[in-house]
């Protein structure tokens, strides 16, 4: 995948678009899971990182109509210069949603396609277990996550069943649980957690 623009030139991009904090914390989380998971996996780091961090690329400009989500992505990583495989695997982590009718239908097929979808998703639930635990990441485990994880009404609009293609991509949930909270303890000021 082409990276034809500096990690600097990408937050500009995202900030260019005025998102809620919420919004830019996820960016950064899945950035930060994406970056340890491609380690984990011995793929490109800086890819795997742009990939989680532009995946809502259009979010801010979607998201008052929710079909429409990953329907301006295309256009605006065309113009930074990003090539087409780069913009099919963001638009992948819209596959299977009813709520984006255009994508409903379509299946994730790379591996790229499945971490993307697994790791973004992820980010939901941990934070919402570091909220809980205080604002803390320090100090959480794998055995905590995964109880979580298969609590269903903990953080209910997480859905699981895309976290669990990790295991296309070839990684266990623990692997992934692993990496992930390791890279959001690498960026943990930076997201207000501690």
């Amino acid at each position: 995948m082409k990276i034809p623009i500096t990690r600097s030139e990408a937050i500009e991009l995202l900030k260019s678009q005025n998102p809620e904090t919420f919004d830019f914390i996820h960016y950064l989380m899945s950035e930060a899971v994406m970056k340890e998971v491609a380690k984990k996996l011995g793929e490109d780091v800086e890819s795997y990182g742009m990939l989680g961090l532009l995946h809502d690329i259009d979010w801010s400009i979607t998201k008052t109509n929710l079909s429409t989500h990953l329907s301006k992505a295309p256009g605006i990583l065309k113009e930074k210069g990003f090539d087409e495989e780069f913009i099919k695997t963001i638009v992948s982590h819209g596959y299977g949603f009813e709520e984006i009718p255009s994508l409903n239908e379509k299946k994730r097929a790379t591996k790229a396609e499945h971490i993307l979808a697994a790791c973004e998703t992820l980010t939901g639930l941990i934070y919402a277990y570091a909220l809980m635990r205080g604002k803390k990441i320090l100090g959480m485990e794998i055995k905590g996550l995964k109880k979580k994880f298969k609590d269903k009404a903990f953080a209910a609009g997480c859905r699981r069943d895309i976290i669990l293609e990790i295991e296309e991509a070839g990684l266990t949930l623990d692997e992934l649980f692993e990496a992930a909270i390791e890279g959001i303890k690498n960026i943990k000021h930076d997201i207000g957690l501690e």
